[in-house]
């Protein structure tokens, strides 16, 4: 068995302001890096053996915090960014309802069968985060790794490990800032989530996303 644990990253600028980010590379707030610095912490009693991590600031930052506390590797990588968004990137999402109320629309009710203007769909997304992570997994087998990343790509994943159409992607909440979600791949690459968007380790930092994402 591997054991994936999933980080999305802490609190970034972007998040703050109520700003779509996609793959631009926001940095950390304050409260961020030490929102990762406590996932840090926790998760320095698991036996993790390296940290992926998207290669965009604010989850490289959190997956260098995770690795420094535990002295293992770090690997970035661009194939665990958030989704492209294309037109949609630096707008805020009061700007995006204005100004993209159809596409922005199906993102907000259905996001599974969204599509970002000018960037990647939400499928073409899970395509792309799937891959990578597999990849990841047959890497490392019956080690525990960690994966720094973005909340698009954790839910996204979450469909592939319960079995859950992108046409019902919106059932699946998003996870919190510094979260841990975890999954499980068998030897023969067969997933199961076993822990989703814990954050109670974070205390008075927690935060989450907008509503209007």
């Amino acid at each position: 068995m591997t054991t994936l644990y999933f980080v999305r990253h802490g609190e970034s600028e972007a998040n703050l302001i109520a700003r779509f980010a996609g793959s631009l590379d926001c940095p950390l707030t304050q409260r961020g890096r030490e929102q990762a610095e406590a996932t840090a912490r926790h998760l320095q009693k698991m036996p993790l053996t390296a940290v992926y991590a998207s290669d965009l600031s604010r989850a490289y930052d959190t997956g260098l915090a995770i690795a420094d506390a535990l002295d293992i590797p770090l690997y970035a990588t661009p194939s665990l960014r958030e989704i492209y968004a294309g037109r949609w990137e630096g707008r805020t999402y009061s700007q995006l309802e204005a100004e993209f109320p159809d596409s922005y629309g199906v993102w907000r009710n259905q996001i599974g069968l969204a599509a970002c203007p000018d960037g990647e769909s939400v499928a073409e997304l899970q395509a792309r985060i799937q891959a990578c992570v597999e990849e990841i997994a047959k890497r490392h087998p019956n080690e525990a790794v960690c994966i720094a990343t973005h909340a698009t790509p954790i839910r996204v994943m979450e469909c592939v490990w319960t079995n859950t159409r992108l046409a019902d992607m919106h059932t699946i909440p998003w996870v919190s800032n510094a979260s841990i979600t975890v999954a499980q791949y068998d030897d023969c690459g067969q997933a199961q989530l076993l822990v989703r968007d814990f954050h109670d380790h974070l205390g008075s930092l927690s935060t989450k996303l907008a509503k209007n994402v």
